[in-house]
């Protein structure tokens, strides 16, 4: 039986069907020590105990996030999020959207890199009240297919056709339209292809500035609406 290092980890894993682990690298202890300190120590458990995995057939990965610094650069630069924090991406799609991590302010960007768009949420003050760890852990706990699947221009889901017709995924490797939707292209399944991860995405942020959606929850404490 595999080891659960917690509640919320065996709830994506098993309750939501995340599991079994596929292509899994395993994470060194010099990486553990260098993020020590500005990732939570509960994602460092999970990277010690299950490396840099792929979950539900490659449909989510966690990443090593030295190998998406360029990428995060390529999409931050010449925002108001540049350099504002510590920012790593700790975890990606198969489609490509960026789950991103700032030492001081948490989850708090996710960057849908298909349609070039940045959703940031404020989270300075959980994390300065201590709540990192159980961050990580109910941000699993409520992840869901669904919400990181990509569907197609009839708003049907494409991972499991994508997976079915073009092969699972190498940790490498993301399902990205041919010509990217930010040029005009159909998101079809028959314009999807297996293309290199980082190279991909930072090829979509060359295409244009990304749009900086509304923070609700920002917006709602600086009306005064939210304590």
């Amino acid at each position: 039986m595999m080891y659960m290092v917690d509640e919320g980890f065996e709830s994506f894993y098993n309750d939501e069907g995340f599991g079994p682990i596929v292509d899994t690298r395993p994470v060194p202890s010099h990486k553990l020590d260098h993020y020590r300190g500005k990732l939570p120590d509960r994602l460092l458990q999970y990277w010690r105990a299950y490396g840099f995995a792929g979950y539900g057939s490659g449909l989510f990965w966690m990443t090593d996030p030295d190998d998406y610094s360029e990428v995060l650069n390529a999409w931050l630069y010449g925002t108001n999020f540049h350099r504002k924090d510590e920012y790593y991406v700790i975890g990606r799609t198969a489609f490509g959207k960026l789950v991103v991590w700032g030492t001081k302010s948490g989850p708090s960007l996710t960057i849908v890199t298909n349609m070039a768009m940045i959703f940031p949420s404020d989270k300075y003050d959980r994390i300065k009240d201590g709540y990192a760890d159980s961050m990580i852990s109910n941000w699993l706990a409520a992840t869901r297919r669904s919400s990181l699947d990509e569907d197609d221009d009839d708003d049907r889901p494409l991972f499991e056709r994508a997976l079915k017709a073009l092969g699972p995924l190498a940790e490498d490797e993301m399902y990205g339209f041919v010509p990217a939707l930010g040029m005009g292209g159909p998101a079809r399944l028959d314009h999807l292809k297996k293309v290199k991860a980082v190279e991909h995405l930072i090829f979509l942020a060359q295409l244009g500035d990304p749009k900086i959606m509304l923070d609700i929850v920002k917006e709602a404490k600086d009306r005064g609406l939210w304590k």
